[in-house]
């Protein structure tokens, strides 16, 4: 199955929530469009397109969209090369808008406070309704000429002519000079959190010093290529990901990991692109171009997150659909029927109510503050080194029930040492040694580099005159014409060779040379002083089931289990057992329950696959862990499991305060001003006051400092 082509486009000058909705909607429909997303924080819109079709043409539909349904945006085409930061080039003051609004506002105030003729007072506030609303009603007739009706800027517009229209001239300039100040307001909230959001996410470099010769050049990132030396100065952000060659220093990896304690660099250590030099000038060998390096990958995560929304959202923008169009109707009913139905029923009273209705019938509050709480909870989460790729994880961490475990590198440091060497009779402990060494000379994974440390001698591969790896079992090899095998007890068994089994807490590879049972080596992990804390606090949260899942004996296995209270393990397992374990689980789980996986990202990717939402201790910027996993963890700590589900409850809490209070306040309204209680000032209060409110609580998100 080929992939889709992911376009990214830049809407410079959105700032319309619901229009950035509509263009969603409008852009999904356009022929060879898998998937739209139009995040009105970030200003982007994402396509996934069939790569069967021309993306010029497609791009060109979608940006005649845009701009139909908000002609003051410039649609951009995103460049790979030009990896912008998130940020926001809107000023929060706009004096040409300030000048207006305040000349509208002092006709408004000499109308309402001077003893005045009709015509002359009716002048001045149609005068100060104009400077005020001009700007609106001529958006409402533009979208009127182009079908769309059910908008803001409609309804402002029929409400406040209403409202001249029965002679309520202060109020329906009111409503304006509300309506104006409101948006305002929101406008500079959003465009503050947008800016909130970028400095939460400024770790993008903006330049390179280049060694040529004996001189420094400063480049472009994006014009660095693999192996290149690059000299970063104290103070420096490293701008691509490397292997320091030379010099010595220290590390502000909080960027990218949360934490505050510096680490230190030397010479053939890998850093990342993203931390700070603090202390000494380093040179820097560039191992991967800047579209691949960590800062460009965990930017792109973050920026793009909002593509997989939650289900909140989704809901909220089908509910928005529904609701405007349904409360127009209901006010047009309600200006109509009771004058002819109802006896005494006045017309001017009746037509009132209804404008109050529109008035209040734009869904701003739900369709602003919902995704930007979502947004500023991925931001924040980031911040804490914890990578979420969507608000749909986000989301999905509010209902965790069960929390699988890999056991090593996940819940122990996965750092082997030998710690002990027991050979049978026939061998001493330096054949043990050197033949275990051998077999697993072609092997990377920790047990092996464990052994071949001990041996401790400089191993002539050309030696080994076959090598297999038996998957789960362990290693046949044949060195100096001697067959060795090195595994666990079912390789030993299926091989017909007795062993002496041995009850410990490591892991224990057992050796046979040409049929002969050689000894066994014992390894030993360490338990991270973390992951007590971390699997305590789940359980606090409410996580029902903790489970450990290993291919390590069952011995080991149990000894860790029980020193982390751990409910559930299972041990010996073979990598596609380890799915059929969570698939066990999964049926077990509570009704809308998640099951979350934790593994190392790295031999876990089927598990990673068919949880509920994998989650992978990213090893600092590991490559397989970023793109195998739902969320990373960008310390190897399970407790940032604990900060990430705290951050989706708290996301979730503020997320519906502003559901229930935006509905909440809309529906008192509309009741009472069917009622004949409220008036249009309580109206622009439901509407836009309350919309500014929801979008300074959705702000709040970005707070995660002790949480």
């Amino acid at each position: 199955m080929k992939q889709a082509i992911k376009k990214e486009l830049i809407l410079e000058g959105l700032n319309c929530a619901n229009c950035a909705q509509k263009i969603e909607t409008k852009v999904r429909e356009i022929e060879g469009v898998k998937n739209a997303s139009v995040n009105f924080v970030s200003k982007k819109m994402i396509l996934e397109l069939d790569d069967t079709l021309e993306p010029a043409n497609i791009i060109k539909q979608a940006s005649l969209i845009a701009k139909s349904i908000e002609e003051d945006i410039e649609v951009i085409e995103k460049q790979d090369k030009t990896n912008e930061k998130l940020k926001s080039n809107d000023n929060d003051f706009d004096k040409k808008e300030l000048v207006k609004l305040g000349v509208g506002i002092l006709l408004f105030v000499a109308a309402l406070s001077l003893n005045l003729n009709y015509w002359v007072e009716f002048g001045l506030f149609f005068a100060s309704y104009i400077i005020i609303g001009g700007e609106v009603l001529l958006k409402a007739f533009r979208n009127i000429s182009k079908g769309k009706v059910f908008d803001e800027n409609f309804l402002m517009g029929i409400a406040t002519i209403g409202a001249f229209l029965i002679g309520e001239f202060p109020e329906g300039v009111a409503v304006m000079i509300f309506y104006q100040i409101g948006e305002y307001l929101q406008n500079m909230a959003v465009n503050r959190s947008r800016k909130s959001i970028a400095a939460l996410m400024d770790i993008r470099p903006d330049y390179a010093n280049l060694k040529v010769g004996n001189s420094i050049k400063k480049v472009s990132v994006e014009d660095i290529k693999v192996g290149d030396i690059i000299v970063v100065k104290p103070g420096e952000r490293i701008p691509l990901d490397g292997k320091v060659v030379e010099g010595r220093t220290m590390l502000d990896t909080s960027a990218l990991t949360g934490e505050s304690v510096p680490r230190e660099v030397y010479p053939g250590e890998a850093v990342l692109s993203g931390t700070v030099n603090q202390t000494s000038l380093i040179s820097v060998e560039v191992t991967k171009l800047f579209g691949e390096s960590t800062v460009s990958k965990i930017l792109d995560l973050v920026q793009n997150a909002s593509s997989r929304k939650a289900p909140t959202e989704n809901f909220i923008t089908k509910f928005a659909g529904y609701y405007t169009p349904a409360v127009v109707f209901i006010s047009a009913a309600l200006a109509v029927i009771p004058p002819l139905v109802v006896p005494g029923a006045g017309f001017f009273d009746w037509v009132y109510r209804a404008l109050i209705f529109l008035v209040i019938s734009c869904p701003c509050a739900l369709v602003i503050s919902i995704p930007l709480g979502f947004f500023g909870g991925i931001g924040g989460a980031s911040k804490n080194g914890i990578l979420i790729k969507g608000s749909n994880y986000l989301e999905a961490l509010n209902s965790v029930d069960t929390v699988v475990f890999d056991k090593t590198g996940t819940l122990t440091k996965g750092v082997f040492n030998v710690t002990e060497v027991n050979p049978s009779s026939d061998f001493t402990k330096e054949d043990l040694l050197k033949y275990a060494a051998y077999a697993e000379s072609f092997s990377n994974h920790p047990i092996a580099l464990s052994i071949t440390k001990a041996f401790g001698k400089t191993i002539d591969k050309s030696k080994v005159e076959s090598y297999e790896e038996i998957a789960g079992h362990g290693i046949k090899a044949v060195y100096h014409g001697k067959e060795i095998l090195a595994g666990n007890t079912k390789l030993m068994a299926k091989a017909a060779i007795s062993f002496a089994n041995i009850e410990t807490s490591g892991t224990v590879v057992h050796v046979a040379v040409d049929g002969i049972y050689a000894g066994n080596i014992v390894i030993s992990d360490e338990i991270k002083a973390d992951s007590k804390k971390a699997l305590k606090e789940l359980k606090e949260i409410g996580v029902r089931k903790l489970v450990m899942l290993t291919g390590d004996n069952n011995s080991t296995a149990r000894k860790v289990a029980s020193e982390l209270e751990i409910d559930e393990v299972h041990a010996e397992l073979l990598p596609h057992q380890k799915v059929e374990v969570v698939e066990l689980l999964d049926g077990s789980k509570s009704k809308g329950g998640k099951l979350v996986f934790v593994g190392d990202g790295l031999n876990d990717a089927p598990v990673l696959a068919r949880s509920d939402i994998g989650v992978a201790m990213g090893g600092l910027g590991s490559d397989a862990a970023i793109e195998a996993a739902d969320v990373v963890l960008m310390t190897d700590e399970p407790s940032k499991l604990v900060t990430a589900i705290k951050i989706a409850k708290r996301t979730k809490t503020i997320v519906w305060q502003n559901i229930i209070f935006s509905l909440g306040v809309k529906v008192l309204v509309l009741l009472l001003g069917a009622a004949g209680i409220a008036t249009m000032w309580e109206a622009v209060f439901a509407d836009v006051g309350v919309a500014l409110l929801a979008v300074l609580n959705a702000m709040r998100v970005m707070r995660i400092k002790n949480i």
